[in-house]
């Protein structure tokens, strides 16, 4: 299969820096505040992203359930990512056609805090193969997405969605 250079997830490197190539097959919105919709490649300001999102799952079914995963894979700073990636939120058994509040949150919501240039944070969706199957990892630091998704076998992700955001300064509030 041809990967796709106009792929937002290519183009954007979460395909390569966080998962390996998958065809989506389930529809995800994020929406933060109700009204800010994430879009691939799109900013967000800190500052509008503090409360954790609305994460509505499209086109899977009740007997179906989903692990959302939010990584920034851009820490401390997108130039030398060394400790990447840092580990925002992971919430488990989400059934099909419903959204993140039926699920299980078993990673609490993290607010991004981007020091150094501009992070992304990506919403990764992942169908599991039973309900109560993910165990959550240790630690925040230093996640590994590939390697949780293998720990808990997940596969590669059904859809994926990523937002830019960086650290906003006194001169950039509008």
């Amino acid at each position: 299969m041809a990967m796709l250079s106009s792929d937002p997830l290519v183009v954007g490197r979460v395909i390569g820096d966080v998962v390996d190539y998958f065809s989506p097959s389930v529809k995800m919105t994020v929406s933060y505040n109700s009204n800010k919709k994430v879009y691939n490649g799109h900013e967000l300001f800190p500052s509008s992203v503090t409360i954790k999102p609305k994460v509505e799952v499209h086109g899977g079914d009740l007997r179906s359930f989903f692990t959302l995963v939010m990584t920034d894979p851009d820490v401390p700073g997108p130039s030398d990512p060394y400790l990447k990636e840092h580990l925002h939120w992971i919430v488990t058994d989400i059934p099909g056609t419903t959204d993140n509040t039926f699920g299980m949150e078993v990673v609490k919501y993290e607010m991004p805090r981007p020091n150094i240039g501009i992070h992304r944070f990506v919403f990764l969706l992942f169908k599991q193969k039973g309900r109560q199957t993910v165990i959550p990892p240790a630690s925040k630091d230093h996640f590994n997405t590939r390697k949780f998704a293998e720990a808990n076998d997940l596969g590669l992700p059904v859809t994926a969605v990523f937002f830019n955001a960086q650290r906003e300064t006194a001169a950039r509030r509008r």
